[in-house]
């Protein structure tokens, strides 16, 4: 790999050489801008506002802009006159834990590699050193023509430095979190570590840039004059979600594509059936009864209702409702003595009709003896 810059880690009072190599590289598609009529290429020209003449790099030095507009003219030996001891040095200022160091300073990676055999042993010497205490080193260091911040650290066996933005250049998160107040419910929260548990880890290789991917058969595509048809995105902006469902569904997916069964607390349950009030009124019925039986029961019912109300109408109306357990025991007593009452007259009346029949029958017969002879003599 081509070095980018040369020069040596200050450890102390121990320099090592060494070469700073880009870590990382882009891998996305680049395009050139083009003329949509003739398809030529279009180029950006360096041109000078004052005479609108071409220039060339060669032509071309660093100026800084005034607030009134004007110019000032810097030159790189006005740079290299400045005292900066990082010129060609990366200086070691501190040995610090690594989750001291915040994510958001992170910039650019580089590799450190050891200039010629001598640098080779106190290059080891500080490599195992990092390792040992589970530190990294924090250094000063400058490239392209600017003082920069930025953190050693051991990658497999190789040094390696990842620059730092200044802490002064790390914008304060002002505004940016809810305004409304937002509770969440333990049982979000526990969905919510169901689903981190059930995504689990990822291998780091694995992941790869699918639109770039996309980029390089479309341009294949189109080079061998082949159409592509744009494939059907979702639409998932503006929906309002029930975040509970969403979880449980995402746990559910999730456990699905590793392969997994749903747990039996994940699994939906069966929908019960349920029968409104007017639905049985109609039916005739309750659950499990046939309809005439239902009907008898319920025409009986009214007919011993129709019959028991006849009786004792009187008693009913003296009863109150209000009058507790004693005045239903008066009531019902009542009602019963009206219903005996009722029989006895009922029994007493067919009891003298039957008797006002026999003495009929038996005053007829009498009355025929006496005649018979009667007859018998005058003949």
């Amino acid at each position: 790999m081509r070095s980018i810059w040369n020069g040596a880690i200050s450890f102390g009072l121990v320099s090592i050489p060494i070469k700073l190599v880009n870590a990382t590289e882009s891998h996305s598609v680049s395009f050139r801008q083009i003329h949509l009529t003739d398809g030529g290429r279009v180029r950006y020209r360096k041109v000078c506002e004052l005479d609108g003449e071409e220039v060339t790099a060669a032509d071309i030095g660093k100026a800084y802009e005034s607030a009134d507009g004007s110019m000032i003219p810097i030159t790189d030996e006005d740079l290299g006159s400045l005292p900066l001891p990082t010129a060609k040095t990366i200086e070691i200022v501190a040995f610090v834990p690594a989750d001291s160091i915040d994510p958001l300073q992170m910039d650019a990676a580089y590799y450190l590699s050891a200039n010629g055999v001598p640098a080779a042993k106190p290059y080891i010497l500080l490599r195992e050193a990092l390792k040992r205490s589970r530190k990294v080193a924090v250094a000063k260091y400058a490239l392209r023509g600017r003082e920069r911040l930025g953190m050693l650290r051991v990658v497999d066996d190789v040094i390696a430095m990842h620059g730092l933005l200044w802490p002064d250049e790390i914008r304060a998160p002002e505004g940016v979190a809810p305004e409304a107040e937002v509770k969440v419910r333990d049982a979000e929260l526990d969905l919510a570590d169901a689903l981190m548990a059930t995504l689990g880890e990822v291998d780091m290789d694995s992941l790869h840039d699918d639109y770039r991917e996309a980029v390089e058969e479309l341009i294949a595509a189109k080079a061998s004059g082949e159409v592509l048809r744009p494939a059907a995105s979702e639409d998932s902006g503006g929906k309002v979600i029930d975040l509970i469902a969403a979880l449980e569904s995402s746990v559910r997916a999730a456990k699905q594509a590793r392969g997994e069964t749903p747990d039996a607390d994940g699994e939906e349950a069966p929908v019960a059936e349920v029968t409104s009030i007017a639905d049985r009124k109609t039916s005739g019925g309750t659950r499990g009864t046939p309809t005439g039986k239902s009907v008898s029961r319920a025409s009986s019912s009214s007919d011993a209702k129709k019959s028991t109300a006849g009786a004792g109408k009187a008693a009913t109306k003296k009863s109150t409702p209000s009058g507790g357990t004693g005045a239903k025991k008066k009531a019902t007593a009542k009602r019963t003595t009206a219903k005996r009452t009722t029989a006895k007259r009922t029994t007493a009346k067919r009891t003298t009709a039957k008797r006002t029949t026999a003495k009929n029958a038996t005053a007829k017969k009498r009355a025929g003896a006496k005649s018979a002879p009667r007859k018998r003599a005058s003949a």
